[in-house]
């Protein structure tokens, strides 16, 4: 599985990078498969430098925030306006209940028919797997002041020439502060693509929003994952402070997303099966006050 950053920049486009979006690709022994997690604003037009939109698979909403979903609105008249004809099925959408709503009020439309037309609007179960192509996609619901919010956890079985498979984890936090549910998702990943927007010491007084450098860390071992990729850092977020906290919190390989960079997603399990997992702590949440300490 590989994974290319379209757009990273946290809560609002910045300078350097449209809002969250990330294209993965895994191949299935026939074809390559491309899926989309997040669409946020900004991100349609950078996609288009790494993927004809029309060889997209399916896009994953992790929330209804316009920062992980607004591009929906230029996908739909890129579907609906193509003097070409779009010439293939619906894309398929998988998100929260109310996309579907969501999408056609922000676009101006009467809710029926929306954009129904264009999407195939799925909505998400806690903790209930999505299937298509090598991927499998499982939400877990996590803390983020909107009515629904699910980090996502993306695994890939891919064969290899000698006959066997190789399946790869990703785990992306979408938006969220600490919980347990965000451990869940991540346990044992390859990669952890983990939100930092926030700074400790500068917005300890804001609960349940976000994460910090240093509780992306904690998350990441905590799950035991192999490598942490921080990401949706705001341009009012200084990089580095983010990167030193998370390093404070967790020993293993530490990088910050960067739009237009691809990685290798990849495990050393060989069978096409499921890793092994560590168990999760009972909890990470701690009280405001001892995170301030």
């Amino acid at each position: 599985m590989k994974l290319t950053i379209i757009g990273c920049t946290g809560s609002f486009p910045g300078p350097g990078s449209p809002a969250s979006c990330y294209l993965l690709t895994a191949h299935d022994g026939d074809r390559t498969w491309r899926i989309l997690l997040d669409l946020g604003s900004g991100a349609l037009g950078v996609l288009q430098r790494y993927t004809d939109i029309k060889d997209l698979d399916g896009i994953f909403i992790s929330h209804l925030h316009p920062d992980h979903c607004m591009d929906l609105c230029g996908m739909h008249v890129a579907i609906r306006w193509d003097p070409e004809g779009w010439g293939r099925d619906r894309m398929l959408v998988w998100g929260p209940a109310a996309t579907a709503d969501r999408m056609a009020t922000a676009y101006g439309l009467p809710l029926d028919p929306g954009m129904h037309a264009d999407f195939d609007f799925r909505s998400w179960v806690p903790r209930e797997p999505v299937t298509i192509g090598p991927f499998r996609i499982t939400p877990f619901p996590v803390r983020h002041p909107i009515e629904e919010s699910y980090a996502l956890r993306v695994e890939a079985v891919e064969p290899l020439a000698d006959g066997g498979a190789r399946t790869s984890v990703l785990a992306y936090s979408g938006d969220t502060d600490s919980c347990d549910e965000l451990i869940e998702s991540a346990l044992g990943a390859d990669m952890f693509l983990c939100e930092a927007a926030f700074q400790e010491g500068r917005d300890d007084a804001i609960e349940g929003v976000h994460l910090t450098g240093k509780r992306a860390g904690e998350a990441a071992r905590a799950a035991a994952v192999d490598r942490l990729l921080l990401t949706h850092v705001p341009v009012w977020t200084d990089i580095n402070t983010v990167v030193s906290e998370a390093k404070a919190a967790y020993d293993g390989g530490i990088a910050v997303a960067v739009s237009g960079v691809t990685y290798g997603v990849w495990s050393g399990d060989q069978l096409g099966t499921p890793k092994s997992l560590p168990t999760a702590p009972v909890s990470l949440i701690r009280p405001a006050q001892e995170r301030r300490s």
